[in-house]
């Protein structure tokens, strides 16, 4: 058992909270499957907006700051901008997505909080999960444009594994601080679309990794999302090999992120039902 204690006797997480979530997994199921349903059902293309919104970025990204601003001038070796930029976005739009919809998820559950009791922790994981769908299928355009460019994955791509771990729980440790924020501070929600807006330039999405002097590198490595993206092109198109540094610090970061997201979770959550 693993606790937390406090002067209130505040506990981070027991063994039952474990075996709840155990006991709770096919609500958990079932939350994911409606979300992605109700996401896609009135559109359509339906999952197709999945692959067609990094699809348009990558051709924007390309024409404005591969060719207009000379972004592509900085990327080393054979790699064409459009796959560099593409390779970035993949791991990027799940993490932006899923943070921005944790982010509301309690307040658009606010019925389901106040009706039936279950582990809370569920609403904001439920995002988290049910856009690694979106991943998958961006993932596979990725693989086709690797086809196309006649681009094969490097040696590093075992660790792939360890970089979607990496994505997902920076996405789901952002989600419990922030969705239990906005809970009662319903301005959280606008605050996070600006600040996912911010935080995709200052990602290594249109600019290669080198663009940050290597003194700030361990600095700018505390973004999670840096030592992710950066691993992803690593493994998927070979540029540069896996920045260790970059993903220690973004694994230090999301590590600290999770506890304390789980601490402020659970000492708000006795007080969800009074404000929804």
């Amino acid at each position: 058992m693993l606790e937390v204690a406090g002067r209130k006797g505040y506990q981070l997480v027991t063994r039952r909270d474990l075996k709840e979530l155990l006991e709770y997994r096919d609500l958990l199921y079932m939350l994911v499957v409606r979300e992605i349903k109700v996401l896609y059902k009135q559109t359509i293309i339906g999952l197709g907006w999945v692959v067609l919104k990094p699809l348009l970025q990558m051709i924007l990204f390309t024409v404005i700051f591969g060719e207009m601003a000379r972004m592509s001038d900085l990327v080393q070796g054979n790699i064409p901008y459009a796959l560099f930029a593409y390779v970035a976005l993949v791991p990027w739009s799940y993490f932006s997505v899923a943070v921005t919809n944790s982010a509301g998820s309690l307040i658009s559950s606010a019925d389901f909080v106040t009706k039936i009791y279950f582990p809370r922790v569920i609403i904001p994981l439920v995002p988290v999960l049910s856009k690694l769908l979106d991943f998958i299928l961006a993932f596979v355009l990725l693989i086709v444009l690797m086809i196309f460019y006649g681009i094969t994955p490097s040696f590093n791509i075992i660790y792939l594994p360890v970089l979607v771990l990496l994505m997902v729980f920076a996405a789901f440790a952002s989600g419990l601080w922030l969705s239990a924020l906005a809970i009662q501070y319903r301005d959280i929600n606008q605050a996070v679309q600006f600040l996912i807006q911010l935080l995709m330039f200052a990602s290594p999405i249109i600019w290669p990794i080198s663009f940050i002097p290597e003194k700030y590198r361990l600095v700018y490595g505390l973004y999670p999302m840096a030592g992710v993206i950066e691993g992803f092109r690593s493994a998927m198109i070979g540029y540069a090999p896996m920045p260790w540094d970059l993903i220690a610090m973004g694994a230090l970061t999301t590590f600290i992120l999770f506890i304390t997201g789980v601490i402020f979770y659970r000492y708000r959550e006795k007080v969800f039902a009074d404000v929804v």
